[in-house]
């Protein structure tokens, strides 16, 4: 049976990862900083991305390391570093100790302009680290992930309910991808192909050009039976958003000043000559489908 080491397990991609290797009959290793659920298949090491013996313990044995876990938002530069940069470091040499011949690494695709905010700088970092490796690597960059569990994008969910969603400046396009189908193509990464080996790889949804955020805001309105206003707001009108955020909801902000400099940036969208190689991979759930669903997940949880 195949052995996969996950970090980032208890995230919002972690969980729909873990989901979908134990549905696949594969053995899991996944790191955790706090006891978590038992599960069929599924073993839980204590400890984090710092911790040198709790992660050969991760690695002992396994046919294929998963590096998920993450920094989305922090206070400074330096919280990116410590998250993204560091802890990538400290992955990629305990595999490397441990004789891991497979390492996946879900990156962002802030990581193609990394001078527009230190999040993307960060993940191009880590990327460097992983490129000079030596080890059998891939780096995924997802676009804009969604679905259920995640957080990140629920705040539109919810002003698109109150039929006023605002969004970046209207010039700017980005591409989605639904959780699962992300989840998917990393597992489908673990063995060896010479098609993805030392590649950049960039899934998305399947929709040439992307959606503008015009599209996606009406999207996430029909998801929620609203035909929501959009209104694009300027640059610096979102950053005085995230100041007032900031403010207001000190380190637990979802608009950060940080996060405005990317989502302003007009494209956001995957590559075509990055895309998975289509006898590996295929997205599977259409986007307007997968928000659809995503809006009744949050209604179930009473999120929405």
């Amino acid at each position: 049976m195949t052995l996969i080491a996950v970090t980032g397990a208890t995230g919002f991609v972690g969980q729909s990862l873990i989901d979908r290797a134990l549905a696949e009959g594969l053995a899991v290793r996944a790191l955790a900083r706090r006891e978590q659920p038992k599960r069929k298949g599924l073993t839980w090491v204590h400890g984090d991305l710092a911790d040198s013996r709790a992660l050969a313990r991760l690695m002992k044995g396994a046919e294929c390391v998963i590096h998920v876990a993450g920094v989305i938002n922090a206070a400074d530069h330096a919280g990116f570093e410590a998250g993204n940069v560091a802890g990538t470091l400290t992955v990629v040499e305990a595999a490397r100790k441990a004789g891991v011949p497979r390492f996946v690494f879900v990156s962002s695709l802030a990581a193609r302009e990394p001078r527009l905010s230190a999040y993307g700088a960060s993940k191009a970092k880590a990327e460097k680290l992983v490129k000079a490796s030596g080890l059998d690597w891939t780096i995924v960059r997802p676009p804009a992930i969604y679905g259920p569990r995640d957080r990140e994008m629920l705040e539109l969910f919810r002003l698109a309910r109150w039929r006023v969603l605002p969004m970046p400046p209207r010039a700017g396009r980005a591409s989605l991808i639904h959780v699962d189908d992300l989840a998917r193509l990393l597992l489908a990464l673990v063995p060896a192909d010479r098609r993805t080996a030392h590649k950049v790889l960039e899934p998305d949804d399947g929709r040439p050009g992307g959606w503008s955020h015009y599209e996606m805001a009406r999207a996430i309105g029909w998801a929620v039976d609203r035909r929501p206003l959009v209104m694009h707001l300027s640059p610096a009108m979102l950053h005085r958003v995230a100041r007032i955020d900031g403010w207001w909801r000190k380190d637990k902000a979802k608009l950060t000043g940080d996060r405005v400099s990317y989502m302003c940036h007009p494209d956001w969208v995957v590559s075509e000559r990055a895309r998975p190689p289509q006898r590996l991979w295929q997205p599977t759930i259409e986007t307007r489908v997968g928000l659809k669903a995503t809006a009744a997940w949050y209604r179930e949880q009473g999120w929405l």
